[in-house]
């Protein structure tokens, strides 16, 4: 049985000083959740890409709040290669911070919420696995996967605890970590959507919203497409 709830619950995002990353954040503070950021602007200062570095962000969040019943993890490296240009350095880098610190983070925060009998991880993964845009987002969308198959494993295994583990998966939305993409890149992809219309960090935010919520529980190990149903999964 979850825990009732008797003070807020604490919320960690993972990515919070980026332009979805802070949608959800102001979304999980606006359903009154007590909200820190794990981010290189955070107010947890943390180089995702460094496993020391997370582990130590982790142990913070407990010292300075005791607990930890919502992680969201919507930070992620699109370093740009190709299956020519792939630097192995760069391709482990992009694996440490899209994969790797999520599983690490979960390591630190899953002993309490079992205890607890309630827990909520939600991953920010990408349409772009069903749908790749371009070879020069081989390591991210390979990432990407694999944070979907991490999603389904811890999903299959924390129910038992009251812990449900989710994923959504976002469209192409203007930000600045997409400030690459061209307008006609935009164009195209609205023009594929069932619902033409530009996508915004505050449809991800409310999909994230719910899935932490009591009343997200049941979708334990699902991903949720939020592209404007660009690829139906």
């Amino acid at each position: 049985m979850s825990e009732q709830p008797t003070a807020p619950r604490v919320a960690v995002v993972v990515g919070g000083a980026g332009a979805i990353g802070g949608a959800i954040v102001r979304g999980l503070a606006g359903s009154g959740h007590v909200v820190r950021v794990l981010d290189r602007a955070g107010d947890i200062v943390c180089d995702l890409s460094d496993a020391e570095d997370v582990q130590a962000a982790a142990r913070r969040v407990l010292a300075e709040e005791g607990r930890c019943d919502v992680l969201v993890h919507a930070a992620a490296a699109t370093d740009l290669m190709d299956v020519e240009t792939a630097d192995l350095d760069a391709w482990r880098r992009v694996q440490a911070v899209n994969v790797e610190s999520p599983l690490l983070l979960a390591q630190g925060f899953v002993p309490g919420m079992r205890e607890r009998g309630f827990g909520r991880i939600v991953h920010i993964v990408s349409d772009t696995f069903w749908k790749p845009p371009s070879p020069d987002l081989l390591a991210y969308v390979t990432s990407k996967g694999a944070l979907i198959a991490l999603t389904r494993s811890l999903a299959a295994s924390l129910g038992q605890y009251g812990i449900a583990v989710t994923g959504v998966a976002p469209g192409l939305t203007r930000t600045a970590s997409t400030a690459y993409q061209p307008d006609a890149a935009f164009e195209a992809s609205q023009a594929g959507q069932a619902l033409p219309r530009p996508l915004t960090p505050e449809d991800v935010s409310a999909a994230v919203g719910f899935l932490a919520s009591d009343g997200g529980e049941a979708l334990t190990g699902q991903i949720l497409t939020v592209d404007g149903g660009s690829v139906f999964t």
